[in-house]
């Protein structure tokens, strides 16, 4: 399915794009797409994990459809993220999502936002010196989405910003937004210590599981329709106060509901404290 709706709204962007000429018909339909794309980001993420077609051909397509709505290109995540943020992130010196600054205080949401969306490519880059076939895929394809997107604006200037400029923009500061809440504060050695989870049904429904992020970073390989159960098999090894909503919950009604083995470990917890 989410390969599906990045396509469709690929070919709806370009139907728009060749179609309509009127500002408020454009500025409406940025709009009305913002979280719709920014959720698109969650499934780019599972894609650099875990390819979804074993032709390249196909992936290299697809991830060219994420990149106009994501703002993020083939192999960005997978250098950013998979082989950076998830090697390095017990390590504030190092992660390359870090939430702490150099003076080690806590970053707050917003200077973590643009933070990390500023420097996403500038350090999937740095990561890349070590990986050199995956940093010259990361070059190749960011310079002609660059060079695509360039064209489309000067082209149709309005429409090329409006569908897909800005679109880009928004859904990368919105990605950057909400991994805020997957480990800041968190300052530990221990995997299992060290991120956030967040049972919310609908938050994982349109995200593909990442609310199961302890499970995701003990396994990152594992795909994203197995995070549940491979939760229901570290739970009891996950603090019960790393259970909690995020600021996607101020959106979506409270309908999380931690695990039986969360709320029984959560409930022990207050009676010794009592």
């Amino acid at each position: 399915m989410p390969v599906q709706i990045a396509v469709g709204l690929t070919v709806l962007d370009f139907t728009m794009y060749a179609t309509v000429s009127s500002p408020w018909l454009l500025i409406a339909y940025w709009l009305l797409m913002v979280i719709p794309k920014g959720v698109l980001s969650a499934w780019n993420h599972h894609h650099q994990h875990v390819a979804t077609f074993r032709s390249t051909t196909l992936n290299r397509l697809l991830e060219l459809c994420y990149a106009l709505h994501t703002g993020v290109t083939t192999n960005t995540w997978l250098l950013h993220h998979v082989l950076g943020h998830h090697q390095n992130f017990l390590d504030q010196e190092k992660d390359e999502s870090r939430w702490r600054r150099k003076d080690g205080q806590l970053m707050g949401v917003l200077e973590y936002t643009v933070t990390v969306a500023a420097t996403a490519y500038p350090r999937a880059f740095q990561v890349g010196k070590r990986y050199a076939a995956h940093q010259r895929q990361f070059v190749i394809f960011t310079t002609l989405t660059a060079l695509l997107v360039a064209g489309l604006i000067i082209y149709r200037p309005l429409a090329g910003v409006m569908l897909f400029l800005l679109p880009m923009i928004c859904s990368m500061l919105y990605t950057a937004w909400v991994t805020y809440d997957h480990h800041s504060g968190l300052d530990t050695d221990d995997h299992f210590q060290a991120s956030y989870n967040n049972l919310n049904r609908v938050f994982n429904r349109l995200t593909g599981n990442l609310g199961y992020h302890t499970a995701h970073h003990h396994r990152q390989g594992v795909h994203w329709s197995k995070l549940p159960e491979l939760h229901a098999r570290i739970e009891n090894r996950i603090p019960a106060h790393l259970y909690r909503k995020s600021t996607f919950d101020r959106v979506l009604p409270d309908v999380d509901k931690p695990s039986i083995r969360a709320t029984a470990w959560a409930e022990r917890t207050s009676n010794a404290t009592d």
